[in-house]
């Protein structure tokens, strides 16, 4: 008996996690083979019932001409390199500033994480407020001052950047436990050992937090990156896209296709595509970590 289990123990780490495995195939393997049959279909409801038919490159090539695909492209991929550098490097600067308090540490970390536990539909709905042209609080700020505040969210000059702000005022909360977690994991005694040798604060964080903190960073950033990609709750209460296509993201465009033009097949193709950007993404952000790894 005992023979018998020495066998089969080796296998059991195998055989444990095979719930999980076809667990995930049947909720994330069949969704994506699903998304690629529509995407190269053309699908229209008859009567109640969805009728596929098989158009092969046609999506793709609506894709080529579709004007409005390499604006919403180009505003997705600005807005997410904007955002997660600026928030990866606001989390990490306050991560520092709060892991040197000694008082009050506790209250200053609930209090940068009350933006993140707000949900993004109140956000969008409290920040459109805040940047109404007639009642708008910021406007009214502005006014005191003697200054004539704009349409924020209706200047194609400034509509882009108010989404970002919002977005970074967010986010950051997110960026920041990451990056705190990373250093609270640093111990101590280096930081000592460093200035003893007479080591400036600043090369103490350039020459031995920071190197030792780059795989947190590079999986935080990928993390953020990923969600990015996916933003359109806020940007659909602020703008709609608007005005124009100045913040028309491609998640955006997704759903206007599906559920404004019904263009499942279409909309598939596009849904795919952001998939594959996003998966591009994941990729380079691996190898960076696995390059980070040799060298430190």
């Amino acid at each position: 008996m005992k023979l018998r289990w020495k066998i089969k123990q080796p296998l059991f780490k195998y055989w444990a996690v095979v719930p999980t495995i076809l667990i995930l195939v049947v909720l994330t393997l069949y969704p994506v083979l699903q998304l690629v049959r529509m995407s190269v279909s053309d699908i229209e409801y008859v009567e109640g019932q969805m009728e596929w038919t098989f158009v092969g490159m046609k999506n793709l090539r609506t894709m080529l001409k579709d004007s409005v695909v390499p604006v919403a492209i180009k505003n997705t991929l600005t807005y997410v390199i904007l955002v997660v550098f600026i928030e990866s490097f606001l989390g990490l600067i306050l991560a520092f500033l709060v892991n040197q308090v000694k008082r009050f540490a506790t209250a200053f970390r609930a209090i940068l994480m009350l933006p993140l536990l707000i949900p993004p539909v109140a956000i969008g709905s409290i920040w459109r407020l805040l940047y109404d042209y007639n009642y708008g609080a910021i406007n009214k700020i502005l006014a005191l001052v003697g200054l004539s505040g704009p349409a924020w969210l209706a200047n194609p000059n400034l509509a882009f950047p108010a989404v970002v702000v919002v977005d970074i005022w967010h986010w950051t909360s997110f960026m920041f436990l990451i990056m705190l977690a990373g250093v609270t994991s640093i111990p101590v005694g280096l930081y000592e050992a460093a200035r003893v040798d007479g080591a400036s604060e600043f090369k103490v964080y350039w020459k031995i937090v920071m190197p030792l903190m780059s795989k947190t960073i590079i999986v935080g950033m990928m993390l953020r990156t990923i969600f990015a990609f996916k933003v359109f709750d806020q940007i659909y209460l602020l703008t709609s896209g608007g005005p124009g296509t100045t913040t028309e993201v491609i998640s955006m465009y997704i759903y206007k296709v599906f559920f404004g033009q019904f263009r499942l097949g279409y909309g598939s193709l596009l849904a795919l595509v952001l998939a594959i950007i996003m998966v591009i993404f994941v990729i380079v952000y691996r190898v960076t970590i696995l390059k980070v790894g040799k060298e430190v």
